[in-house]
């Protein structure tokens, strides 16, 4: 009897393509799990990027980094030197203003700027019947206990507000706006005029982010046990 696979090598043939495509799929499933391995990698890669962007951006919003108290650009350091001749014009400028209170932000004690703002709202009112709304609104969230951004008032100019809140007129938050004026006056603006940023406006100086010996604030003593310093880089 002659061989089969004489007869028919189309068999051998089909038989030998059969086997190299089962090679050649089984090596494509094998490798599969590996390629969709890396899309996985990435993606985590490109969060742990964002998260520390994130963090970075946060951090330079604590350190009050140049970037967050004003675009340099907008700035020029003549207009800046002005905003130290006096409180008055720094607050008087809408680009003081708004350095000022991002400088404020990062001492934790905005609100005491926030109040001064609102009280400058409420006396541009030009009806009585606008009053009262904004009164309620203002003491309730600057001037009475536990208000959520609760400014330091002494207790007299607290005790008098509070007493004409129920019928305020234009004056009813002058005492206590004062009092806070003088505190930003005496205490937040000789820091806010020596500060880093302030002074880079005045020097003309393009604020850039901040570096990494800016981050070292947030290491712990442990990171540093066992290594030794190394002077030659300064």
């Amino acid at each position: 009897m002659e061989n089969p696979l004489l007869l028919f090598p189309q068999l051998n043939i089909s038989a030998s393509k059969d086997k190299s495509y089962y090679k050649v799929m089984k090596s494509t499933n094998k490798e599969e799990p590996h390629k969709a391995s890396k899309p996985g990698a990435k993606q985590k890669r490109n969060r742990l990027s964002l998260l520390l962007q994130k963090s970075e951006f946060h951090e330079g919003d604590r350190l009050g980094r140049p970037g967050n108290v004003t675009k340099a650009a907008s700035v020029s350091p003549e207009e800046a030197v002005t905003w130290g001749e006096s409180f008055d014009k720094l607050l008087s400028a809408k680009a003081g203003l708004d350095a000022f209170t991002k400088f404020l932000k990062t001492e934790f004690s905005e609100e005491n700027i926030e109040f001064w703002i609102a009280c400058e709202d409420y006396k541009k009112s030009k009806t009585a019947h606008e009053l009262l709304p904004k009164a309620k609104t203002i003491y309730e969230t600057f001037i009475q206990k536990d208000a959520p951004k609760e400014v330091n008032l002494d207790f007299q100019t607290k005790e008098v507000t509070s007493q004409n809140i129920e019928h305020p007129i234009i004056t009813t938050f002058d005492a206590a706006q004062n009092t806070v004026y003088r505190l930003m006056e005496q205490d937040s603006y000789p820091r806010f005029l020596r500060s880093d940023p302030y002074l880079n406006l005045v020097k003309g100086r393009n604020p850039s982010r901040p570096t990494l010996r800016r981050r070292s604030r947030s290491f712990t003593v442990s990171d540093f046990q066992g290594v030794q310093p190394d002077f030659t880089v300064w």
